[in-house]
């Protein structure tokens, strides 16, 4: 799930370069933490949280397709 968040999310911003994922797993759900430059925060929430909300709606098909729950998460830059 992590590539996939990366790949979409690169699409997205200004600084490509800079996108990276952490996956923490848990007992029942994997959460992916997005971390990206300053700048490309407001791309990866889009306007009224749309951006984020359908990296979620992808994200989260591909994951019930493998049986498994995701969580994706925007982690503050430099956190």
């Amino acid at each position: 799930m992590k590539d996939l968040v990366i790949q979409i999310v690169k699409n997205v911003v200004d600084h490509p370069e800079e996108v990276d994922a952490r996956e923490v797993e848990g007992e029942q759900t994997t959460i992916v933490e997005i971390s990206t430059n300053q700048e490309d925060v407001g791309k990866v929430i889009g306007k009224k949280g749309r951006t984020i909300k359908a990296i979620r709606t992808l994200v989260n098909a591909a994951a019930i397709r493998q049986g498994k729950r995701v969580t994706v998460e925007i982690v503050e830059p430099g956190s």
